[in-house]
């Protein structure tokens, strides 16, 4: 069995994955790619050396990134997608019958040829649904020049390392904005707070500074290393915190999805935060 250094972003801290067989390592114009297979958590996608998913837990991040937001709504018809090129998030939204369309910008196409080819146990409903629509572009510039509306926008990046770095700046974010429907929401990836606090503070405190509603939302999941993985919530008129969780049952009943780490308990409880986190988002808007 061969070994492959999982990177936290932090040079204090190495994991590794014993794999069971590496079936792709290659390099990109844009990145390192590496697809694996581990006896615990199934097959492994590693981009620059981090964990973008697995294959065993991705549905935890998948289902709070997608349906979270949804459910807030209330009338979601369409759907921008930033980044998620394993198409695992496409896959989710999707589930949703009354989403008209999903529209998803990634820069890779080796990512998508890949997850499309060794992931196809969470992604193969994607390819076949009329309503998607795949967009190989970079995902910065391609929303600068968009003319067209969506109710939800979901920024499923890697994190503030290279050409991502731009989907953390709060010209980015006031292009989203720019883009969205009078109730609409966007949600970003903001990484994990205790391993990455310089970067979750900057992307809350950029979103405080475009969107009238800021806030955050937790997920754990086993294969994000360092405790809690947190996603950055914006709208300029729907609260998190005047949603009822009456609202989100019923919702959530009527959509009658059969769903694995998502309850309407479980969405409310996400925006409960732990002190430390609570700290620096409220010291991140505070200084926007």
């Amino acid at each position: 069995m061969s070994e492959v250094v999982h990177d936290t972003l932090d040079p204090t801290v190495r994991l590794s994955y014993g794999a069971d067989e590496i079936l792709v390592r290659t390099t990109t114009p844009y990145q390192d790619v590496v697809l694996l297979d581990n006896e615990r958590f199934g097959r492994v996608l590693l981009l620059d050396g981090a964990t973008q998913l697995t294959t065993a837990d991705e549905f935890i991040y998948h289902e709070m990134l997608a349906h979270v937001p949804i459910f807030s709504h209330g009338d979601v018809r369409d759907v921008l997608i930033i980044g998620g090129g394993d198409c695992g998030l496409a896959e989710e939204v999707l589930k949703h019958k009354d989403i008209r369309r999903v529209v998803q910008v990634e820069l890779d196409p080796c990512v998508v040829d890949l997850s499309r080819r060794y992931l196809d146990e969470i992604n193969a409903g994607v390819f076949a649904d009329e309503r998607f629509q795949l967009n190989i572009h970079d995902g910065a510039t391609f929303i600068d020049g968009m003319a067209e509306r969506f109710d939800l926008v979901l920024v499923d990046s890697t994190d503030p390392v290279g050409d991502a770095c731009k989907l953390f700046s709060a010209q980015f974010y006031k292009n989203v904005r720019r883009c969205l429907r009078m109730r609409g929401i966007l949600v970003v990836q903001a990484g994990v707070p205790f391993l990455q606090p310089e970067d979750f503070s900057s992307a809350m405190r950029n979103l405080a500074s475009v969107f009238r509603y800021p806030s955050c939302y937790l997920l754990a999941s086993p294969s994000y290393v360092g405790g809690h993985l947190a996603l950055g919530w914006a709208s300029d008129s729907i609260s998190p915190a005047a949603v009822s969780l009456d609202v989100i049952k019923a919702r959530h009943a009527k959509a009658n999805l059969k769903l694995r780490y998502y309850t309407p308990e479980v969405d409310r409880a996400a925006f409960a935060l732990p002190g430390y986190i609570n700290d620096l988002f409220t010291e991140a808007i505070e200084r926007r």
